[in-house]
């Protein structure tokens, strides 16, 4: 029976105001000239996970950012989370409290458990699909009104702007996240474009989580190739544009000149690539024929009646929880009883290189810091 009026579940809906403010308006602006600008909403790069708790006041809050790009990397951050609360109950005298987080802890570095109830909060590990914007002139830039408050080198010391987010998605939007969100919910693979499992997986979500809720955005790079097909270059966990061109100038300073063994007069144009980056700000980079561009990234949480949605099946989860993994190592014969831990690694002459390039970068970016 189709759900009509009051009868239609907070979880499908989607409430549409008034921007709150001359921020909100200019941006609630800008989406809708990127919809003119961009009109193609393709899937990025795969899904991401993150922790979130529910809340008695309704919805759920994220409590470890959707930055992984595998279950079981939620389900380390979930266990964190449990050991971080066991600290705040010891610190308020509950030696119940912190037996409970203790014993949920070391449960989730055993099984791979997608929900957990402690201390009377439910926690979950929780599923976000990526999303990018594309028109005629390739993938969606950063938009003006995105926050982006540091400076070159300090990219990572930006807020994260999902921590504490609340996922409700009862929550007014603008009119263009509005849209947009119809948008993203009614998409799903087209048949035969993705592998078996991914397309079912995506349908029958679309019956059990019909409802969603758009996180803050963030950025990656992408690439444009042959015939002007654009390929992400980075995952899209970057909280800020900056985030995401320091990125890449550790790229062209340190992993490219590492990975391809470069002398100095090869490195030099990718070191100038990363310091026109570094001055411009720029979006977008052209070196050594290459076109490389700072993307921004659009996530969507979908949600049900029990809130949101968790693992797919077809979602790649290669490890297992860490004292598998520790176990099954053990078994293999790559950890002993044997082993020194006071005995030093010793790094070989290419990792050696790659340390070495490592902290030339950290020593220029300490300098530059000390020169603003």
């Amino acid at each position: 029976m189709a759900e009509l009026g009051d009868n239609v579940p907070a979880y499908r809906t989607i409430r549409v105001s008034e921007p709150d403010g001359p921020v909100a308006a200019v941006a609630d602006v800008e989406a809708w000239q990127a919809r003119e600008a961009y009109p193609d909403v393709l899937a990025a790069a795969g899904p991401v996970f993150g922790v979130v708790r529910e809340r008695d006041a309704g919805g759920w809050e994220v409590v470890s950012s959707f930055t992984d790009l595998a279950p079981q990397d939620a389900r380390d951050g979930m266990g964190a989370q449990f050991r971080m609360l066991a600290q705040e109950r010891e610190r308020a005298g509950d030696a119940a409290g912190v037996e409970e987080c203790m014993r949920a802890a070391e449960r989730m570095e055993w099984e791979a458990v997608d929900e957990m109830t402690v201390l009377g909060s439910r926690f979950r590990v929780a599923r976000a699909e990526c999303f990018v914007r594309s028109g005629p002139d390739g993938p969606e830039p950063p938009r003006p009104t995105d926050p982006d408050p540091t400076g070159p080198g300090d990219g990572h010391r930006a807020p994260d702007f999902t921590a504490g987010f609340v996922i409700d998605p009862a929550a007014a939007t603008g009119m263009s996240a509005g849209i947009l969100k119809m948008e993203l919910l009614a998409m799903v693979p087209v048949a035969g474009t993705e592998p078996p499992g991914v397309r079912e997986d995506a349908l029958r979500a679309a019956h059990t989580h019909p409802g969603g809720v758009l996180l803050p955005a963030t950025f990656m790079t992408a690439e444009r190739g042959p015939r002007g097909r654009w390929r992400p270059e980075s995952t899209c966990s970057s909280s800020t544009p900056q985030a995401a061109r320091d990125g890449l100038a550790m790229q062209l300073r340190v992993m490219i000149p590492w990975q391809r063994r470069l002398d100095a007069a090869a490195r030099a144009p990718l070191m100038a690539a990363a310091d026109r980056l570094d001055a411009e700000r720029c979006n977008e980079l052209e070196f050594a024929g290459r076109l490389v561009r700072i993307v921004r990234v659009e996530r969507l949480v979908r949600i049900g009646p029990d809130g949101p949605e968790g693992p797919r099946p077809c979602d790649p989860d290669p490890q297992p929880p860490v004292m598998v993994q520790h176990q099954q190592l053990r078994e293999q014969g790559v950890i002993t009883d044997d082993e020194d831990e006071d005995t030093p690694i010793e790094l070989d002459e290419h990792t050696q290189r790659l340390a070495a390039l490592y902290e030339e970068e950290e020593a220029r970016r300490k300098t530059r810091r000390a020169e603003c």
